[in-house]
């Protein structure tokens, strides 16, 4: 009688020694490494950078600039900020919420990537004491293989 009960709790057990696999199995890919070219001595820059890898983003930071990079990647000079990133391919322009770099990751469009041009007050790493409370809005735009763009996310628009 012994053996059986213990046959038959057998594939039980087996089936809970299973669950954590399968939990793992189930949890978020990791992010590829993050590389964003920016001048050394920009804070909205660096804010940036912490920001990011505040939110799980592992982090690349090459203080030589960034409008080569950017020229190099194919981003049209009208959707320039004071940094350039690159992530899975696609190019991460100035101040881009971190919602947005997953989404963008995970959908996978057919595009050079995003941008949040110029440098709008309330965004990711303009959004320091010296701003006090506040915030532009602003759009986080695809930017399309042609060069055109598409908003992507508005932020504090009503």
């Amino acid at each position: 009688m012994q053996r059986r009960s213990l046959l038959l709790a057998t594939p039980a057990l087996a089936g809970l020694a299973l669950l954590p696999a399968l939990g793992s199995a189930q949890t978020t890919p990791a992010l590829p490494v993050l590389q964003v070219w920016k001048d050394p001595n920009c804070g909205c820059c660096k804010d940036w950078v912490e920001y990011l890898k505040r939110d799980g983003f592992q982090v690349q930071a090459f203080d030589t600039g960034n409008t080569a990079v950017r020229k190099r990647l194919g981003l049209p000079d009208k959707y320039g900020s004071c940094h350039t990133a690159l992530i899975g391919g696609y190019v991460v322009e100035g101040h881009v919420n971190a919602r947005e770099i997953r989404r963008l990751l995970a959908e996978k469009p057919k595009a050079i990537g995003l941008a949040v041009p110029g440098m709008p007050v309330g965004s990711p790493g303009m959004d320091g004491p010296e701003y006090g409370a506040r915030k532009d809005p602003y759009d986080v735009v695809l930017v399309l293989t042609d060069g055109s763009s598409r908003v992507y996310q508005s932020y504090f628009r009503g």
